[in-house]
């Protein structure tokens, strides 16, 4: 399979608007559209196509880590139309690849549709500001359009830290620097170190991996810095429970003290199909941090966050299953999906219910069915 195919497959991604390609032995080349797996009208690839397909888009220095470590991660630009994040790895022996799409061009708030009070909170000088949800909830696409609102509208330095660069950013009214974890800089940690000696305003570190990341993270947010970070957790209680839980028992109470001073807010997010068929659309639960929330944060009653969120609507706050249910409503996405993607899908299987509708086969129903039959 020559290069040129890959770049057949690539201009279909973005043709089809598709979020992801797959890539696998044994399996026709499978895109991720609007949430759903769709194979092309292609030829099934074998092995020798995994490798070439592999060698067209690699850089050495991944095919090395490959060889060595059985996989790899790293982004690159295809042209002027779009950028790729690559995950490949091996399985039974052969090579798998799995292609994100990051579009050249950033959304607005608007059409991502974030909270209103995002735009306030990110003029803020300092604290942290926690973006989490699934993989593949959009997350670095919500953090890119932050980002690029400070780049457009402020002064400031701004450091990324990410692996691997997705988005690319340019001088507008900011400096923005970023660096790629394994290409500029060896590790997370090590960047914000450092990164607190060049003078920046504003840090993004693609993701909190580890306890030296989360406390370097922290301690930045406590020094003056505007810090993005993100998570793979689900809901904002959970999330801060998260992050104490990653430190040991004996400097917990001292980590919620520094959360409490320096949190900004958490905004968790999940990706939904739409009924029409329109692409996808983002939910929100947000948090914002209030000195009523600060003190349930203190004193260890995290368990009381949600109907804090609940009943701090006027501070922009609201919970995931809220806004799930009035984009239901609004007959933006199915009741089998507001359920799938729930946090307490009990609740609102009730709640459609009890408003005379009906819910389908969820996912989980499937995967039973399927497991019986």
């Amino acid at each position: 399979m020559s290069t040129l195919q890959i770049d057949r497959l690539l201009d279909t991604v973005i043709r089809q608007n598709a979020s992801d390609l797959h890539l696998t032995v044994g399996r026709k080349p499978t895109l991720r559209l609007h949430g759903k797996l769709r194979s092309l009208d292609t030829k099934v690839l074998e092995s020798d196509d995994m490798v070439s397909l592999m060698k067209a888009i690699t850089p050495e220095r991944a095919q090395q880590e490959l060889q060595e470590e059985g996989s790899t991660d790293f982004g690159f630009a295809y042209g002027t139309q779009a950028r790729f994040r690559v995950a490949i790895f091996k399985q039974r022996g052969d090579v798998a690849i799995a292609l994100r799409l990051i579009p050249n061009k950033l959304m607005s708030f608007e059409e991502i549709g974030l909270p209103p009070i995002c735009k306030e909170l990110i003029r803020r000088p300092r604290g942290l500001y926690i973006v989490t949800g699934p993989t593949g909830s959009g997350k670095t696409t919500s953090l890119a359009t932050m980002i690029d609102h400070i780049n457009t509208n402020l002064d400031r330095h701004i450091i990324t830290v990410e692996d691997p660069i997705e988005y690319y950013h340019y001088h507008k009214k900011s400096i923005i620097a970023q660096r790629e974890v394994g290409v500029d800089v060896p590790s997370f940690s090590e960047a914000l170190r450092r990164g607190l000696r060049a003078d920046p305003d504003v840090i993004l570190v693609g993701e909190m991996r580890d306890l030296e990341t989360i406390e370097s993270a922290i301690r930045a947010a406590e020094t003056g810095h505007l810090v993005f970070a993100t998570l793979h957790t689900t809901g904002a209680a959970g999330t801060i429970n998260r992050v104490i839980d990653a430190f040991p028992h004996n400097q917990q109470s001292q980590v919620r003290v520094q959360l409490s001073v320096s949190l900004i807010c958490v905004l968790s997010q999940v990706l939904l199909a739409r009924t029409d068929r329109l692409g996808r659309i983002a939910a929100y639960e947000f948090l914002v941090v209030t000195p009523a929330i600060a003190n349930l944060i203190r004193e260890n009653k995290t368990f009381r966050i949600d109907s804090a969120i609940q009943t701090g609507k006027k501070f922009g706050m609201q919970l995931l299953d809220d806004h799930l249910w009035t984009l239901y409503q609004r007959g933006v996405i199915s009741a089998e999906e507001m359920v799938d993607k729930s946090k307490d899908p009990g609740e609102l299987t009730e709640k459609v219910h009890r408003a005379g509708g009906t819910v389908g086969r969820t996912e989980l129903d499937a995967v039973v069915e399927d497991a019986e039959s």
